[in-house]
């Protein structure tokens, strides 16, 4: 681990040392720059908060924003992720609804939470249509993915199975991350653009570098390049506690290019891949090497109305080394998938029609190979799931009705063979009953979707000996799929000229009820008559079975409203779950989060060239976690963008060094506190022509 700190220490103090000469030469142009420094920056309203809810979401298969969308939906764009000046993916999300991000002690790797549900894809997280599959049985998170925070334009989030268009599998919903392109990096008049990055974190002595550079070479052909280092020590909990084992090293890169073969249609071929190190004791180390290739190919005609295609293809290979004690365990995923879909649009008297049909594939194959390591219970094996659907969203006047049908089926080979398949509706209807007035932006909706998850091979082929205590794991090929059943009704409201002219509000609130039925969890065998635990030094065994059912219910809410000068954010999440037992007992489901209240409130100075603001996030323990308490985060920042090519970021997140713990973790191995007071300082610095 430290040779690799070695290895690129002095290319890291190079781009520092660069950086900070050029920050100097560029704060002597401000003077010089006249007209165009107090022209606003590009981070202006246009990509301010209270825009967030009217952008076009990457997971919208008919072009909406999440304030169009009778489903509960948000939108992470750019200018909050400079805000956010993230680290780790669990940074990105900060204060989005009904989503949470954890790590345990170890940020270099992240896990998914949305609405309660999480692991083993019952969130599906994607990165530029690329499915991030990887899973594996331990008590470490066992949902492993990664992807810099440097590389991301924007993220998107479908909660709860309205998203199944984008495949099978995600009962909690999905969360999309589109990374940047060359046109999303360079300026209209530009050919070319080089940038660079130093930041640097006071808890655990975090560096990060970045340089991305971007070419046009053509108007229709234009490609980008990027790489980022991160260097992180261990960092302290609240109390001042050194969490052990937190720091990490991350080595980035992305590139992507884009091709416009005629004026309708547009190619784009990219890839990411990083190398991530982290150590979780003192005689365990990790490894994980992650490569994508995507591509994805569009073609779209206004004159023709009927054809809006859109076809994506990748290929992802994760490999994680786990060396305990010398004796590495190795852990080999290749997934494929292929994503086609086209809509058309389509009138029928006064009713308009969105009328979008597709399919998608996945292919998961996994390899478990141990030198005498601990975690020798992970089964290889391949899963195939494949689906096709079509939606029709219908508008009429005041009326929008959303209809769609997705047939699932899938396989597992391993040391057996299953398979199954199921079709799942969706229904949605939206009423926007006031046609002028202060209520003419309201939208009253209601929907019924439903989403079907296969198990993966290590849920259904897991054998072999756990190792302290030992007791034996038992495969159980007879799994039967997750079926997620989600009820929601919600509000969508939009305004403007509320208090002032050119003021803007956005407001979502939505209540929903999930029955998840033959929910898949680990459960304990006890010896004796009957039983399929014939043996056990512990008199017991370990299986994943289909419980009867869980049921988690919620309320969350989004808001945001922008005043120019002013602007500030509100978001709520609420959510109960209960695990019910084949006997009717009901008990706390331990992967609720916390019940979570989050306000941002910032202002803009010098032209919307300076931005500071702070947010505070109130989090109530939840029933189902023995161990966490309430907390309070408080976080200020501050963006100043000194001329067009300069922007300096600061911001202290945890300003009162609350000590608490994120409760969606495995406690049978411990848990670990969450970082303490934070200060990160950094500037960026761009030249282009």
């Amino acid at each position: 681990m430290k040779g690799l700190i070695a290895r690129h220490r002095t290319a890291m103090l190079g781009c520092v040392a660069v950086l900070v000469t050029s920050i100097g030469a560029a704060a002597q142009e401000t003077g010089n720059q006249g007209a165009e420094a107090d022209q606003p920056s590009q981070i202006s309203r246009e990509n301010a908060s209270g825009t967030l809810l009217d952008r076009i979401t990457v997971v919208s298969r008919t072009g909406e924003t999440p304030i169009e969308s009778m489903a509960s939906v948000s939108h992470v764009g750019e200018e909050r992720l400079e805000r956010r000046m993230a680290t780790t993916p669990s940074d990105l999300l900060f204060g989005v609804p009904g989503i949470n991000i954890y790590a345990d002690g170890q940020p270099s790797v992240a896990n998914i939470n949305i609405r309660g549900l999480q692991d083993a894809g019952r969130v599906a997280v994607i990165v530029d249509g690329a499915r991030q599959n990887f899973h594996k049985n331990g008590h470490d998170v066992s949902r492993m993915f990664w992807i810099d925070p440097e590389l991301i334009k924007q993220v998107d989030v479908i909660r709860g199975p309205s998203a199944n268009t984008f495949g099978s599998g995600a009962i909690g919903g999905v969360v999309y991350f589109e990374t940047k392109t060359a046109e999303d990096f360079l300026r209209d008049w530009e050919t070319y653009a080089l940038s660079t990055t130093a930041r640097y974190e006071s808890n655990g002595s975090g560096w990060t570098t970045s340089a991305t550079g971007a070419y046009r070479l053509t108007d229709s052909f234009s490609v980008l390049g990027n790489i980022v280092w991160r260097d992180y020590g261990d960092y302290d909990d609240g109390a001042g506690n050194t969490v052990e084992h937190s720091g990490f090293e991350v080595l980035s890169g992305h590139a992507k290019a884009t091709l416009k073969p005629t004026d309708l249609s547009e190619l784009t071929l990219g890839w990411t891949g990083s190398r991530d190190e982290w150590s979780t004791s003192d005689v365990t180390d990790n490894e994980l090497r992650d490569s994508t290739f995507t591509g994805e190919f569009k073609i779209s005609d206004e004159g023709e109305k009927w054809l809006n295609l859109n076809v994506k293809g990748a290929v992802n290979s994760m490999d994680l080394t786990e060396t305990d004690a010398g004796e590495p365990t190795e852990y080999d995923l290749r997934t494929s998938s292929f994503d086609i879909w086209n809509t058309s649009y389509l009138d029928t008297g006064a009713v308009q029609h969105e009328l979008t049909v597709g399919g998608d594939w996945v292919y998961d194959d996994f390899s478990s190979t141990t030198a005498g390591g601990a975690d020798f219970f992970n089964p290889a094996g391949k899963r195939t799931v494949w689906g096709a659907y079509i939606q029709d969203k219908l508008t009429y006047d005041w009326l929008e009705v959303v209809g769609g049908l997705r047939y699932d089926s899938y396989t597992l080979e391993a040391s057996e063979e299953s398979s199954d398949d199921r079709i799942s509706p969706r229904i949605s209807v939206g009423v926007s009953p006031f046609r002028e007035g202060l209520l003419s932006g309201l939208q009253i909706y209601g929907s019924y979707a439903e989403g079907y998850r296969a198990p993966n091979t290590s849920e259904a082929f897991i054998s072999g000996m756990h190792p302290r205590p030992p007791f034996p794991f038992l495969p159980n090929p007879d799994l039967r799929p997750e079926t997620g059943k989600t009820w929601e009704v919600g509000v969508n409201y939009a305004a403007e000229g509320l208090l002032r002219p050119d003021d803007r509000l956005r407001l979502k609130a939505a209540y929903f009820h999930n029955d998840v039925d033959d929910f898949i969890t680990t459960e304990t065998i006890f010896m004796g008559p009957g039983s399929a635990c014939s043996f056990s030094p512990m008199r017991f065994c370990v299986q994943y079975q289909n419980v009867y059912a869980a049921e988690i219910d919620g309320f969350e809410l989004e808001g945001y409203y922008d005043a120019g000068r002013f602007f500030g954010g509100l978001s709520i999440s609420v959510i109960d779950g209960h695990e019910i037992q084949r006997d009717g007992t009901r008990t706390d489901l331990a992967t609720i989060p916390p019940t979570t209240v989050t306000a941002d409130l910032g202002m803009r100075f010098l032209d919307e060239r300076l931005t500071v603001g702070g947010e505070v996030q109130f989090n109530e323990a939840p029933k189902g976690s023995s161990f966490a308490e309430d907390y309070t985060l408080v976080n200020i920042y501050a963006n100043y963008k000194a001329t067009e090519n300069l922007r300096l970021d600061f911001r202290v997140d945890n300003l009162f060094d609350e000590k608490y713990v994120v409760p969606l973790v495995d406690t049978s191995s411990g848990f670990d506190y969450q970082p303490g007071v934070t200060v990160k300082v950094g500037a960026t610095l761009r030249f282009g022509g």
